[in-house]
């Protein structure tokens, strides 16, 4: 795996940067939505914590689990690909589609959206 180029990795940067901003927003919107339906399962384990508390209070509300899963699961997804750039590099097929989509967006110009971020500096 060797060396991306400076534009590729640019792109890799700029993508990574969009997917933390959704991850922000959702930790910004819907985990809160989330923990207010929780409140009166927080309510119970401030009293007295269990894990089959907090098991069953997210069985029975798969609104709330599904919106904490979601937080959690892009976050950590998020940080283990990056901990894998940052460890191993970019694998061949990623870097491949970076190619492509660096590619697509030269041939397209400055008519993309991503072309004049792409070629600032």
């Amino acid at each position: 795996m060797g060396h991306p180029s400076p534009s590729i990795e640019k792109l890799r940067v700029m993508i990574l940067r969009r997917w933390w901003a959704v991850s922000g927003l959702l930790w910004l919107t819907v985990a809160p939505l989330s923990l207010w339906s929780l409140r009166p399962e927080i309510a119970q384990l401030r009293q007295y914590f269990t894990w089959s508390t907090v098991r069953l209070g997210l069985g029975y509300n798969r609104p709330a689990a599904i919106g904490l899963g979601l937080c959690v699961g892009l976050t950590v997804a998020l940080l283990v690909n990056e901990s894998r750039n940052i460890l191993w590099g970019m694998t061949k097929d990623e870097q491949q589609r970076l190619e492509k989509l660096c590619d697509r967006i030269e041939a397209q110009g400055p008519s993309h959206p991503l072309w004049r971020r792409l070629h600032r500096d």
